[in-house]
């Protein structure tokens, strides 16, 4: 990858339904060009997949909370994903260093049904306990 494909990347992070022919103004390439590279950066596995974000008021899912997980012992990765892909408001997690075994990222309707979810993640076996922090605002978001 050179600072095209970079700049390429940065410019559908923006907006993945960019033309080639606009991408290409930018970077200085012609829209083949572009769109060559952009089959490229998909054949080697760089881009991942096209998607949309799609507003999670306008679904419904406005409360949202970040989630420290704390497990009894040790709980091997494999576990903890089993036990959080079983909770639909789980939006992402992952394992961490310090004091917590993970973070989650969850998303509900509203809190009474946050609060259920997060029972069901309180219940698993391994969990010991959780700690909660639930997102006033939103003041910077370049992903999910």
């Amino acid at each position: 990858m050179d600072n095209i494909d970079h700049r390429i990347l940065d410019l559908l992070r923006l907006n993945a339904r960019s033309a080639y022919g606009d991408i290409g103004a930018v970077v200085g390439l012609s829209p083949s060009a572009v769109k060559r590279r952009v089959d490229r950066l998909v054949a080697t596995g760089v881009i991942r997949s096209f998607t949309i974000q799609v507003d999670p008021e306008v679904e419904g899912q406005s409360t949202e909370a970040y989630v420290e997980l704390f497990c009894r012992g040790t709980v091997a990765p494999a576990e903890l994903k089993r036990i959080l892909q079983a909770v639909p408001e789980v939006i992402d997690a992952g394992t961490v260093t310090g004091s917590a075994d993970a973070i989650v990222r969850m998303r509900s309707r509203d809190i009474p049904s946050l609060e259920l979810a997060l029972e069901r993640v309180r219940v698993a076996p391994n969990v010991d306990h959780t700690r909660s922090a639930i997102v006033l605002s939103k003041l910077v978001s370049r992903g999910t």
